[in-house]
């Protein structure tokens, strides 16, 4: 049975598939616009298995949407200073190759942005987005004995743990969903109707195998065992030796990479490659391990304590395409794209394909815009994700270039596997096979001995040096991505372009750091520069993001205080009411700037969404707004929900604003 609304349509708007950090945000952003939503987890509670830890520029610049998101995150991570490094080294306790300190003076300064990056492990995070929910009148369902099993139909604000998405149904009205669930230890059954399904259900997504949906792209870049573990003792002892983000191990008994989720509280994941069939899971018992750790650290242990061991498989992968079944299904997160950890591009991609997604559903649910431009989601997102899979191969290989210069690499051992796998080594009995890849993997580790790893060795010596230059060219992983994080630009959808710099081909990924160049593009990250509200001189300076409302679709007009920008602006109020869009006006003065004398009120009367605003340079020699968005003060940039530039004028003495401006948003609302 649909239950309906008076129109005909599913009592709930939105239906999230998947309660990972994506689904979590997409909900929380589009309860922020008004859309009503529910959210269904396959499991039953939240595992404390550390994944996801970096949280990238773009990302929290869209959590300080989240009221007070960033200021926990914040409070509750470790000082900057436990974290910055990125450390290649033969032991913990043994030679250090290279400690690679990733900040500079400058990026905590926050010019380019009005935050930094975070270290906070994502089932830290999840705690924090479901506390978020739960203030908001969300509620959970499947823990603590609360149970939402009975038929009727949901409306908005249920987070369903242990309700797993199992088929659908679709009608140009909405989705049927059908979940399974257990109840009193059998299981059972039931159908959730909704107008929109998104499916945030991770890599390996039900909502897109359901859909058809294919991934394509390279799989098994590399299979690796992650042991979570606990010790304080490690902890700290890394605090007084020398503190990390990330430790690059290469040991004469196996190379891993240990990701220092909290040394305050010692808390690692160690990941260590291994290649199937002629390793396995198996082989990483506990007691094995617990001797592999002491090893890799140089001691043994005392308090180690083992949490759990499990597989993981390294894919770089983008689905087919984000939408089906006419726009009403669609995916976000890991289950549209799988990438290398390497730059930690993975779930911040997926939390701003939700930002770019939220606006574009109010927009369809409150009738202000067709179906249609959910399809620029999907133009504008995947690109972006294309970009980042090839950035995250590219700086996979930068860890891999070390191993190399020190005389065995990844790439090798993949095609000795290879090699046993598919030719010869294939007719052997498994014993033999695994006597053989041993025999390669011991000869290749042997070359990360102290025997040649040091300075009185001739080749080691060579190897060494190889390595520093690695390091002292940037060309090692790199921690920060700026210009990468802030300076994505859409090519394509939602927006007007001007065809100023769109015939440019996109840069190339690169291991080396790309510096953030704002520019006002359409289809740009709007510029950060702090500024205060003329009216409120005493108070704090505020971003020009922060101008942006996160409550609502409305879009943001900048210009500056001119005759013609203020015709621009009151055109530009007339055609938004026609189109029933929200717009605000901001006139963004000079520097210095004490009073406006009420111009502004009296020029734009009788609309009043507007604000006058001054620019805060943070020295004499810093650029203005204006010619920070390469623009002059005749122009006018126009910003979407999203903090996308939807159009950009270079001067506002048009020769029919309104024509123009109908056009501009016919253009961007697909109408």
């Amino acid at each position: 049975m649909v239950h309906s609304d008076n129109n005909g349509n599913p009592q709930l708007p939105v239906l999230i598939v998947g309660g990972g950090p994506v689904g979590l945000v997409q909900a929380i952003l589009l309860n922020k616009q008004g859309v009503k939503c529910s959210i269904l987890e396959k499991n039953r509670s939240y595992s404390r298995h550390p994944q996801a830890h970096f949280i990238n520029y773009r990302s929290m610049e869209i959590f300080r949407k989240i009221e007070g998101l960033v200021d926990e995150i914040e409070k509750l991570q470790a000082p900057i200073n436990l974290w910055r490094t990125y450390t290649h080294c033969t032991s913990l306790t043994g030679t250090i190759l290279g400690a690679v300190d990733h900040v500079r003076p400058e990026d905590l300064e926050k010019t380019f942005s009005p935050v930094f990056v975070g270290h906070f492990s994502h089932y830290k995070l999840i705690a924090l987005l479901l506390k978020h929910l739960e203030n908001h009148d969300f509620q959970v369902y499947g823990s603590d004995g609360l149970e939402r099993t009975s038929p009727e139909p949901l409306s908005g604000g249920e987070i369903l743990m242990g309700h797993e998405f199992v088929s659908f149904n679709s009608t140009d009205r909405g989705v049927t969903a059908t979940v399974s669930f257990q109840k009193e230890g059998k299981i059972m059954k039931r159908e959730i109707e909704c107008s929109i399904l998104i499916g945030a259900d991770g890599a390996g997504s039900n909502v897109r195998k359901l859909m058809g949906i294919c991934m394509n792209g390279d799989r098994d870049l590399q299979i690796l065992a992650t042991i979570h573990f606990f010790s304080k003792d490690l902890g700290q002892y890394l605090l007084e030796k020398g503190p990390a983000m990330l430790f690059f191990i290469f040991n004469p008994q196996t190379i891993a990479n240990l990701v220092c989720h909290d040394l305050e509280a010692g808390e690692f994941v160690m990941h260590i490659p291994f290649f199937p069939p002629q390793q396995s899971l198996k082989d990483f018992t506990y007691e094995t391990c617990k001797k592999l750790i002491s090893t890799l650290v140089g001691r043994e242990l005392l308090d180690l304590d083992i949490k759990n061991i499990k597989p993981w498989v390294m894919n770089v992968e983008i689905a087919d395409k984000y939408l089906c079944d006419d726009n009403r299904i669609i995916l976000v997160g890991d289950a549209a794209h799988r990438f290398p950890p390497a730059g930690g591009f993975g779930m911040n991609t997926g939390i701003q394909d939700a930002h770019n997604l939220s606006w574009k559903i109010a927009s369809v649910m409150n009738g202000t815009t067709p179906w249609t431009i959910l399809k620029t989601y999907e133009i504008e997102r995947r690109p972006i994700a294309s970009y980042n899979a090839a950035l995250s191969v590219e700086n996979f290989g930068a860890i891999n270039e070390v191993a190399s210069e020190l005389g065995a690499s990844l790439y090798g051992a993949k095609t000795a596997h290879r090699i046993i796998n598919y030719t010869l080594g294939s007719i052997l009995p498994m014993f033999a096979q695994k006597k053989i890849w041993n025999a390669i993997m011991k000869i290749g580790l042997a070359q990360f001995s102290e025997y040649i790893l040091n300075e009185n060795n001739l080749i080691g010596s060579s190897r060494l040096a190889k390595v520093r230059k690695i390091f002292d060219d940037g060309r090692s992983l790199q921690l920060l991505f700026p210009g990468e994080d802030l300076g994505f630009r859409y090519l394509k959808g939602a927006l007007v372009n001007d065809n100023v710099n769109v015939g440019n081909a996109p840069m190339k990924p690169s291991r080396y750091r790309k510096d953030y160049v704002p520019c006002a593009d359409p289809g740009s990250r709007l510029p950060h520069m702090n500024v205060k509200v003329l009216s409120k001189l005493h108070e704090e300076p505020i971003s020009t993001l922060d101008l942006v409302s996160g409550d609502k679709v409305e879009f943001l007009l900048i210009v500056a205080p001119t005759k013609e920008s203020y015709l621009l602006a009151r055109s530009a109020f007339e055609v938004f009411e026609k189109f029933k869009i929200d717009l605000k006006v901001c006139v963004l003065w000079p520097a210095s700037t004490i009073s406006t004398d009420e111009s502004t009120t009296v020029t734009l009367a009788p609309w009043k969404n507007f604000l006058d605003v001054v620019e805060i340079k943070r020295s004499d020699n810093s650029l203005s707004w204006w010619n920070t968005c390469q623009m002059t003060e005749t122009g006018a940039i126009l910003v979407r929900p999203d903090d996308h530039i939807a159009w950009r004028v270079k001067s506002s003495n048009l020769e029919d604003h309104i024509l123009e401006l109908t056009g501009v948003c016919s253009t961007i609302l697909g109408i």
